[in-house]
C-alpha cells in the first residue's frame, strides 16, 4: 500500500472531515459538561436518541433542519435528567450517565420499533446534500476537502468557534469555567451553581444529540439500531486528549478519523488474509497511544465530578 500517495489523495481527507463531524459534536458537548464539573457518560445514549429522533422527525414529514432541532431537543431533555440527579441531588456522575446511556440507547429501538413494527429494511429519508460552495472548490487539493461537505460539517467547525468563543472570552463562559474549578467563588458571587451546571449539561447533551443525528440526515440516510458503534465513548476520551479545550478537541477528532479511514482502505486493500476485527481496532488502539502520549500533563477541572452542596464549605 502507498501510503504517501494515500495521504495525498483528496478522498482520504474528505472523508476523515466527515467522520469526524459526529465526533466533533460530540466532544464539545462532553468538554462543556466538564468544563462545568459535571460529567456525562450518558453521551453514547444521547447520541443514540439524536440519530433516531432527528431521522423520525424527517421520515414523518418533517424538514431536515427541523430534525437537527428536534434531535437537540431531546439532547437536552436528556441532559436535564442527568442534571436533576447528578447536580441538584449529588448522586454518582458515573452511575447516572451509565443508566442515561442505556435509557437512551433502549428507548430510541423500543421507540423504533413501536413506531415502524414491520420494517424488514431501514427506512431511507433524503439526507443533506453536499454544499459546492463556488469559487472555493475551485482551490486545489484544499477546494475539495473543505468546500465540498453538507451544511452539518460546516456547523461542526462554527461550533468550535462558538463554544471556544464562549468559554474564554465571555463572562457567562468565565463563570462556567470557574464551576468546575472552585464552585465555591462562584456562590460567592450571588451566582447559582445549580442553573450554571445545568444549562451546560443540557447545551452539552444538545450537542452530543446533534452529532447523533448527522449520522442518520447526513452520513446516511437511514436509521438502524447501535449505529452509533462506540463513538460516544471515543468523545470522552477525545475530551481528555484536548485538555479540555476546543481547537485541540478537532485535532483529535481528525485524527482518530483518519485512524479509521486508514483502517478502511487497508482492510480493503489486505483482503481476508487477517480477520477482519483486527483493522477494526486498529484506530483505537492508536488513539489509546495517542492519549497517554498527549494526556499525562492535562490539567482537569479540579470540581470535576465533585458534587456541590450549597453551603458547605
Amino acid at each position: 500500500m502507498d501510503l504517501m500517495g494515500f495521504f495525498l489523495e483528496t478522498g482520504f481527507w474528505m472523508a476523515c472531515i466527515r467522520m469526524a463531524t459526529p465526533l466533533i459534536f460530540g466532544t464539545l458537548g462532553e468538554l462543556v459538561c466538564e468544563r462545568a464539573g459535571v460529567v456525562n457518560l450518558g453521551i453514547e445514549g444521547i447520541m443514540a436518541a439524536g440519530c433516531m429522533g432527528g431521522w423520525m422527525w424527517v421520515y414523518l414529514g418533517g424538514s431536515l433542519w427541523g430534525g437537527i432541532v428536534f434531535a437537540a431537543f431531546v439532547g437536552a431533555l436528556f441532559g436535564l435528567l442527568h442534571s436533576l440527579f447528578t447536580v441538584y441531588l449529588g448522586l454518582s456522575q458515573h452511575v447516572t450517565g451509565l443508566g442515561i446511556t442505556m435509557l437512551g440507547s433502549s428507548l430510541s429501538a423500543y421507540v423504533f420499533r413501536m413506531l415502524l413494527p414491520h420494517a424488514t429494511t431501514p427506512p431511507k429519508i433524503i439526507p443533506f446534500q453536499t454544499l459546492d460552495i463556488p469559487f472555493f472548490k475551485d482551490i486545489p487539493f484544499l477546494g475539495q476537502i473543505l468546500f465540498s461537505q453538507t451544511a452539518l460539517t460546516y456547523l461542526a467547525f462554527a461550533a468550535i468557534i462558538m463554544v471556544a468563543f464562549i468559554l474564554f472570552k465571555t463572562p457567562l463562559g468565565l463563570a462556567l469555567r470557574m464551576v468546575g474549578e472552585n464552585p465555591l467563588a462562584v456562590e460567592a458571587q450571588g451566582l447559582s451553581v445549580f442553573y450554571l451546571r445545568t444549562l451546560a449539561v443540557c447545551a452539552g447533551s444538545a450537542m452530543m444529540a446533534v452529532g447523533g443525528a448527522f449520522l442518520t440526515m447526513s452520513a446516511f440516510d437511514a436509521y438502524y439500531i447501535g449505529m452509533v458503534n462506540g463513538r460516544g465513548w471515543i468523545c470522552i476520551a477525545l475530551v481528555v486528549f484536548s485538555s479540555w479545550k476546543p481547537f485541540k478537541a478537532l485535532a483529535g477528532c481528525l485524527l482518530f478519523a483518519a485512524f479509521d479511514a486508514i483502517q478502511m482502505r487497508v482492510q480493503q486493500q489486505a483482503g481476508m488474509a487477517i480477520p477482519y476485527q483486527f483493522y477494526l481496532m486498529m484506530p483505537y488502539i492508536f488513539s489509546i497511544i495517542a492519549l497517554i502520549i498527549m494526556s499525562r500533563k492535562a490539567a482537569y477541572p479540579k470540581a470535576l465530578l465533585i458534587p456541590f452542596r450549597k453551603g458547605e464549605r
